[in-house]
């Protein structure tokens, strides 16, 4: 297949970030601090969340479902671009990291829009389903434990409606989803997925190399 990708170099993918990130000074912060912890590498790019927040707006989401909340990065983002009646649910079982994301939300105003839920996260999706909140989100961000990520995607799947949107980080994995001598859980999780998501008619599909490689999933 021929290439047809400009090759991103450092000089333009900086060239990129100074005429198009637009990180408001507090999310800004946030990444920040979350970069000097020892696991702040989980937090998503600040190109992502800027272009799930206009995804976001571009759906008219008002209710989001995410799986994975760390610092609350993410969450912010898309509770800055929700309209006031919008509302979030966010799955993590971190009290510590999840704290400082309480603390950024309070300090953005929005904490009345994001739900903070403690638990595992498919013990969550299913309270929800059973909850009778099937098809009744529009916008689902999956980034939380590559094993069971599968588990979040059909449940997702379920819970957002028809034109709403899943959104899966991670599914480049540093390239090693392309590495078949890579034979561990988390990779191997994630290679399935893909290959899944490739022939699933129950959506329109696109992978995007962005950051460490998020796929959109349009329910049909």
């Amino acid at each position: 297949m021929t290439k047809r990708h400009i090759e991103l170099t450092e000089k333009l993918w900086d060239y990129v970030l100074n005429t198009s990130l637009r990180e408001p000074p507090l999310l800004r912060r946030l990444r920040e601090e979350t970069a000097r912890l020892p696991m702040g590498g989980m937090q998503i790019a600040p190109d992502q969340g800027q272009l799930m927040a206009l995804l976001a707006r571009l759906i008219g989401a008002r209710r989001c479902l995410e799986i994975g909340t760390f610092t609350g990065y993410s969450a912010l983002v898309l509770a800055l671009a929700l309209p006031p009646e919008g509302r979030i649910i966010a799955c993590d079982v971190n009290p510590e990291t999840t704290a400082i994301a309480r603390r950024y939300w309070a300090e953005a105003g929005v904490d009345s829009k994001i739900e903070l839920r403690l638990a595992p996260a498919l013990a969550t999706l299913d309270a929800l389903l059973a909850d009778g909140q099937e098809s009744r989100f529009d916008f689902v961000f999956i980034d939380a434990d590559k094993e069971n990520y599968d588990g979040y995607y059909e449940r997702g799947l379920r819970l957002v409606r028809p034109g709403g949107l899943i959104v899966i980080d991670n599914v480049l994995w540093s390239g090693w989803v392309a590495d078949h001598r890579r034979k561990d859980a988390e990779t191997a999780a994630l290679r399935a997925l893909n290959a899944k998501l490739h022939r699933d008619e129950r959506i329109d599909l696109s992978l995007l190399p962005l950051a460490d490689g998020i796929t959109l999933a349009r329910k049909r």
